[in-house]
């Protein structure tokens, strides 16, 4: 038997990952995450490296903002996605976390309900 990556040596096992089950709207918006206490919602402006970001947030307050280490390599956020972000306790006004990011059919549905 060759070794190569579909043999029994070497070779990834790779996860299998399945689509994001369709929702009809009704159900999405029940299902939808919305900002909590202490989080506000924003839109990301750009993109700065090492998983930093500035964001624009709803409360009026531009900050720069990171993905925490447990969410790095499960949420990747492009420029111009809606996220909620927690400010840090201190220097709250100019940085914070981002901790969920909405799929764009989600931000249609915040955007139509007036949250954004």
């Amino acid at each position: 038997m060759l070794a190569g990556k579909g043999g029994y040596r070497g070779g990834r096992k790779k996860k299998k990952t399945g689509a994001r089950p369709v929702l009809s709207k009704e159900e999405e918006r029940r299902r939808m995450r919305l900002p909590r206490d202490g989080e506000v919602l924003g839109m990301v402006l750009g993109l700065m490296g090492g998983s930093r970001m500035k964001v624009a947030c709803k409360d009026g307050k531009e900050r720069m903002c990171r993905v925490p280490g447990k969410l790095k390599n499960r949420i990747w956020v492009r420029e111009g996605d809606v996220v909620i972000v927690r400010p840090w306790e201190i220097e709250g006004d100019k940085k914070g976390d981002v901790i969920w990011r909405y799929f764009p059919s989600q931000a249609r549905i915040l955007k139509e309900e007036g949250y954004i």
